[in-house]
């Protein structure tokens, strides 16, 4: 079987690929026109992370410490999908930034001019949804997914 005879470096490529296509899955429905909540950007950050703490063990020597901080990474991005989760579902109250930003020095008219013409992207509405899984909670299954992989990269040498 393929996944028994991976080396170390090819799990840590295999959980390092996993955020990246994660990452890229998100930037495909932005393209689409699927706009990101600001959850669902912070949930791509740690992807990043995870992206370049791979990218720097493949280069180096994938020592513990960086596949430990790999899953770190996956595991962040994992909690703040549990947390955007319970924020479509209504469990618990989202970021009061979900839906406003900084006002200091703008005008009244200008800032009505702003809030008429900037697209409403709130984090308590899923944007896309399969079978009533939104796309938070598909991120944080695949990346606790990718917490598993980057700890099992530790059982190889």
């Amino acid at each position: 079987m393929i996944l028994t005879s991976l080396s170390r470096r090819g799990i840590v490529f295999l959980a390092a690929g996993g955020s990246a296509v994660l990452l890229a899955a998100g930037l495909i429905f932005q393209a689409f026109g699927y706009a990101p909540c600001d959850l669902c950007i912070v949930q791509r950050w740690p992807h990043v992370a995870a992206v370049a703490i791979g990218v720097v063990a493949l280069l180096w020597r994938p020592a513990d410490w960086l596949i430990w901080l790999g899953a770190l990474a996956a595991a962040t991005t994992g909690a703040v999908g549990v947390f955007h989760t319970g924020v479509e579902r209504k469990w618990w109250p989202g970021p009061d930034t979900c839906t406003s930003g900084p006002i200091g020095g703008v005008s009244t008219q200008d800032l009505m001019a702003q809030i008429l013409s900037a697209p409403l992207v709130r984090c308590d509405q899923p944007a896309f949804e399969v079978f009533g899984i939104s796309m938070a909670t598909m991120n944080a299954v695949a990346s606790f997914a990718l917490v598993a992989i980057w700890v099992w990269s530790l059982r190889r040498v």
